[in-house]
């Protein structure tokens, strides 16, 4: 009698066991739809963020990678057009090739016979153009980045005010399960603007190791062309 007694009493602690694993279980999904009208609000904000983040990435990335593709006998082929005095060959050489450094030496061939220093001038302007139309809309995406985790935070703030004001409004008789499950579903926002956070911050670093590569190679361009100028007749 005494063994099933004890075998009933851990069947039922085994039980109760489950139940409060089982209440204790959430979804993220369940927090972000039962963090109320504010936590919504905020969260909807942060998915819009999240979802300008991920276009600008992918529309810049692929941006970038078509402006690094050039025929690597570009610039000897631009050296042999010069060499011969075949400008107009050259010229039609840079139009054939679309990409920032076809673009910068293009528009170096075409100040040949002014000044070095106008022509070098002439290249650097055309590189600071390249470079801000490899870059448009970045600044967005590092914006994002640090806009996402603040905007997360005032949404805990504010679930976290809206607790206490309700635990200040029953005259401190609230209910504490309710009160706990107001405060744990407000810090969703923080997580949700961590997540978009950390997400744009390491697209917005990517993208600016590729550029990088990109702007070292329109330089490099720059400092052939120019000393090619510079060659004796």
């Amino acid at each position: 009698m005494l063994a099933i007694t004890l075998q009933e009493t851990a069947e039922a602690a085994a039980q109760n066991a489950e139940a409060v694993v089982e209440e204790k279980t959430l979804s993220f999904m369940d927090l972000l739809i039962s963090g109320g009208l504010g936590g919504q609000i905020i969260i909807g904000i942060l998915f819009i963020l999240f979802v300008a983040a991920i276009y600008i990435y992918f529309e810049r990335l692929f941006a970038v990678k078509a402006a690094s593709q050039t025929d690597v006998n570009f610039m000897h082929q631009i050296k042999d057009h010069v060499a011969t005095g075949n400008i107009e060959g050259a010229k039609i050489r840079c139009a054939q090739e679309d990409s920032p450094v076809a673009r910068i030496t293009a528009k170096g061939i075409s100040r040949i016979g002014s000044p070095l220093e106008d022509i070098n001038t002439a290249i650097e302007n055309a590189g600071r153009l390249e470079v801000y139309k490899l870059e448009k809309n970045v600044s967005v995406l590092a914006t994002i980045a640090g806009a996402a985790p603040m905007i997360g935070f005032l949404g805990t703030v504010i679930g976290m005010v809206l607790a206490f004001h309700e635990l200040a409004t029953s005259s401190g008789q609230a209910e504490m399960g309710a009160l706990a499950e107001g405060i744990y579903t407000a810090m969703t926002t923080t997580v949700a603007g961590l997540i978009v956070g950390i997400i744009a911050y390491i697209g917005y670093n990517h993208l600016v190791v590729k550029t990088d590569k990109v702007v070292h190679q329109m330089e490099t361009t720059a400092v052939d062309f120019l000393d090619l100028l510079n060659e004796p007749a």
